[in-house]
């Protein structure tokens, strides 16, 4: 018992991390029934594949946790657009696209009262974000559920500051964890630290449980994060080729692969930093770049790319998010996964 469990409701401190685009109910579901917290990524789900869903997890498992992107709705900038298609264009030659057929897209949505609106009826225990919080008055619908809110922090100042919004609890995101940086006070990656840098600051720093995220791989990693001060783990990159997550063929053929060793940062495949794979995109233009338009606005014109070059069995223009740490990447049930990753508490 920690912290963390007491706080959720939960019988082991182990979170799944919420992974838009590759885990749906299925993962959730595995990872809550096994004892720890399973999270639905809802940043990519419609209102209506929201619903249902959230449906299925409410009608096998509980507790769970709902988690949302809460960025900044962009502007569209016809000249940042404009930048982009171009350093696109040879890659759509290639795969001969024509890329004036290709909409500009919003991508991931934010909260807002819409999918707010969904959960009025499912009532998740749990809701997270990433990006820092939505508007107050966003957090006070989801804090009349009864929900506890858990956001994540890069820093120790965003930490204090998510503290100071009345948080349930701190999700510390260090450097090497995969998929997107939730940093949310400033745009400067040099302000960001490992896990087991980043960990001890944060939890002496604040009063709030901290759960410690960021290529925490198996029960060792799990057992140090403890032993530093967390109140629990959030785990993504492990689970994702576990049968019940949604991972592409591509993205589990990198992960099994030696490629899977080196991961960079990354803003080409959606306008904001992310840990993935190392791909030939990422090779060519540089993994970060100042061609892309703003999170999320990149991703439309990336998503035909990635369409064609699946198609073909290469993961050259798709996302692989992953942590620095893929050796506990296993093809076994989640279920087994969680039990094994809390085997040392």
């Amino acid at each position: 018992m920690t912290p963390l469990t007491a706080l959720l409701g939960i019988e082991l401190p182990i979170i799944q991390a919420p992974m838009a685009g590759a885990q749906g109910s299925a993962l959730a579901v595995a990872v809550s029934n096994a004892g720890g917290l399973g999270s639905l990524p809802c940043a990519m789900l419609g209102v209506d594949a929201m619903r249902g869903e959230l449906q299925r997890i409410q009608a096998q498992s509980q507790p769970f946790n709902v988690n949302f992107f809460c960025h900044r709705p962009p502007t569209p900038d016809a000249g940042r657009e404009a930048v982009w298609r171009r350093t696109l264009s040879p890659y759509y030659q290639e795969f001969g696209l024509d890329l004036g057929t290709v909409p500009a897209g919003a991508g991931s949505a934010a909260f807002g009262h819409e999918a707010a609106d969904v959960l009025d009826a499912i009532r998740p225990g749990v809701v997270s974000f990433h990006f820092g919080l939505p508007s107050p008055e966003l957090i006070a619908r989801v804090r009349s559920w009864g929900a506890k809110i858990l956001s994540s922090a890069t820093t120790v100042e965003e930490a204090l500051w998510l503290e100071s919004q009345g948080v349930d609890a701190i999700i510390a995101q260090g450097l090497e964890a995969g998929g997107h940086r939730g940093i949310f006070l400033s745009e400067d990656l040099t302000t960001q630290m490992g896990t087991f840098a980043l960990l001890p600051q944060v939890v002496k720093a604040v009063n709030t449980p901290v759960i410690a995220a960021g290529s925490i791989a198996d029960a060792t990693g799990v057992a140090a994060a403890l032993a530093l001060g967390a109140a629990g783990v959030q785990i993504g990159t492990a689970y994702l080729l576990c049968p019940e997550a949604t991972t592409s063929t591509v993205h589990r053929a990198a992960l099994k692969g030696e490629t899977a060793r080196h991961t960079a940062l990354t803003n080409l495949f959606t306008g904001r930093p992310a840990r993935g794979i190392v791909n030939r995109l990422m090779r060519e233009l540089g993994p970060m770049s100042a061609a892309p338009p703003e999170f999320p606005l990149a991703t439309a014109a990336i998503a035909p790319l990635r369409v064609a070059a699946e198609s073909r069995g290469s993961g050259d223009f798709s996302p692989l998010w992953s942590g620095q740490n893929a050796s506990g990447c296993r093809e076994v049930p989640a279920a087994l996964l969680t039990r094994e990753l809390a085997a040392r508490l």
